[in-house]
């Protein structure tokens, strides 16, 4: 099949615009992902599967460990250049890769990132669902945090 030099530009034009509109997913924004090299997730050395309960299991105990909010909206604004991400710090959570309810670092960098809402707040319901888990002890500690990691590096 022999294409005439207006088809193909038109044909070109097609493939641009379908390879810009699909990463936005119909949302409007760009789906934003965990980069393995930033943010590959660090945790907290204080928990494992046998600390849970006086750690993460413990009510109110993510409180008592979590960075001050001068401290994240710094970094946050970092990431979000390094990111190259747009539009104001407000759009984003700076969150935990590895959530502070699943053992994640609360301040390393290499654990937090700039994550845009709204799904940001779907997936603090997913971080909630796997504490609940593990503290009921359906789900070890290890899994939950195999599972938050994939989450949150592949955009899903």
């Amino acid at each position: 099949m022999r294409f005439t030099p207006v088809e193909l530009g038109l044909l070109g034009l097609a493939v641009i615009v379908v390879a810009t509109a699909l990463p936005r997913c119909g949302s409007g924004r760009a789906v934003v992902r965990a980069s393995w090299d930033w943010t590959p997730g660090v945790l907290n050395p204080a928990v494992t599967q046998t600390t849970i309960a006086a750690t993460i299991c413990r009510r109110g105990w993510t409180r008592t460990i979590r960075p001050p909010v001068d401290y994240t909206n710094a970094l946050k604004r970092r990431q979000l250049r390094q990111y190259g991400l747009r539009g104001p710090p407000s759009a984003y959570q700076e969150d935990h890769l590895i959530s502070l309810e699943l053992g994640g670092s609360p301040a390393d960098p290499r654990n937090l990132w700039p994550e845009p809402y709204p799904r940001a707040s779907a997936v603090d319901q997913i971080e909630n669902d796997l504490n609940h888990r593990v503290c009921t002890g359906s789900l070890t500690l290890a899994e939950a945090q195999r599972r938050e990691s994939a989450l949150k590096h592949s955009g899903g």
